[in-house]
């Protein structure tokens, strides 16, 4: 049998959760939410992605506060208005589909918040623009020349947590299976990891033990308000000289596991434009392999995968034990199906599509029959 292809299963105070096989949908920010509330792109986006043929899908950055959103089109949970826009379309979304697990990822995007869509350029936002004052470790921009962001507090770090974890509770009312925390691509956690961005001389900055001390105090205070599954997305490497480290990520891992941490997510990148990074297929495995190794938890990998050998191979080397994509799902919404047909495997699909498939790849649903007269 494909080992992509075969079960796996999630740990948490809750429960076991067991994945239907190793592919992931890895959070795709879409900048398509109003005052933070999920709208009929999101309904659309999550039903098609929920037919993906993948075990895990994840929500997209979803902000703690207002001022944690990326863009003022991001999507938010942080109150009951935007609670109920997102479990209405997740809810109708699910329906949709077959019953496949869902994690939202909750984040803060600390001095990279207040910035344009994309396709505005990206760039920061000032509050005649629609932007707002943005947060950080140190009062350090993302690029150099930006408005200084505003350094944090020891009593707003702790509002911060507090945040998070009202945020967790909402995840957990709208019905997600699972939450991953964001402290990857240069946001909020991953800035207090970064001694490029943190740079505090109090007991939150300078040394590796101060620096992951908001991170850690963040994950146990979720880990107690929330029993699902709950894990972290990290940056393994900053790209940078100075930077936070692959080794630095592993050890940040096991002081995480005794907290509760059920599965790491592991990218890298995003905390400075002065990063090198030697991008290629599997550029971010061997960061995955590290970390897995010498934490023992379970560890999802992400970056250039695009081919279901590629995905099988890194299983078969015992590299990582879940394999995420994110824009692969954009060009391919069914690289599920196209996997399991060149992999010799299953996956479940809605009824109305089981009369889809080509020929030679009529076996991807399992036994199933339709008839007509």
């Amino acid at each position: 049998m494909s080992l992509l292809f075969s079960n796996y299963t999630l740990g948490s105070p809750r429960g076991p959760l067991k994945l239907e096989n190793r592919i992931v949908v890895a959070p795709m920010c879409q900048y398509s939410a109003i005052n933070g509330e999920a709208t009929d792109w999101h309904l659309m986006h999550w039903g098609n992605l929920l037919n993906s043929g993948a075990a895990l899908f994840i929500i997209e950055a979803t902000g703690v506060t207002p001022e944690a959103r990326i863009t003022p089109a991001c999507l938010g949970l942080w109150d009951d208005r935007t609670e109920a826009a997102l479990k209405d379309k997740l809810s109708r979304a699910r329906k949709l589909a077959p019953a496949t697990p869902v994690f939202i990822q909750l984040a803060h995007a600390g001095r990279k918040a207040s910035s344009a869509t994309p396709w505005d350029g990206g760039q920061l936002l000032s509050v005649g623009q629609g932007g707002w004052e943005t947060l950080a470790p140190s009062a350090i921009p993302q690029l150099d020349g930006e408005r200084l962001p505003h350094e944090l507090s020891t009593q707003e770090l702790s509002e911060l947590i507090d945040a998070f974890v009202v945020a967790a509770q909402r995840a957990d009312r709208v019905g997600v299976d699972g939450i991953e925390l964001h402290g990857a691509h240069g946001y909020l956690l991953h800035q207090f990891l970064s001694p490029i961005a943190n740079q505090r001389t109090d007991h939150y900055g300078g040394s590796f033990e101060n620096r992951i001390r908001f991170p850690l105090e963040l994950f146990g205070a979720v880990r107690k308000a929330y029993t699902g599954v709950l894990g972290i997305r990290i940056s393994a490497s900053d790209w940078i000289e100075g930077g936070w480290t692959p080794d630095e990520t592993a050890e940040f891992a096991k002081r995480l596991k005794p907290l509760g941490c059920d599965f790491l997510h592991i990218s890298s990148g995003g905390i400075s434009p002065k990063q090198k990074i030697a991008i290629g297929p599997n550029y971010q495995v061997p960061f995955a392999k590290i970390v897995k190794d010498e934490s023992g938890l379970p560890t999802m990998t992400v970056g250039l995968i695009t081919e279901p050998m590629q995905a099988e191979s890194i299983l078969e080397a015992g590299d990582a034990d879940l394999i995420a994509l994110a824009r692969a799902f954009l060009y391919k919404p069914r690289w599920g199906w196209e996997a399991a047909a060149a992999l010799g495997a299953t996956v479940k699909a809605n009824e109305r599509y089981w009369r889809c498939l080509p020929r030679e790849a009529q076996s991807v649903f399992g036994d199933v029959k339709v008839g007509q007269r």
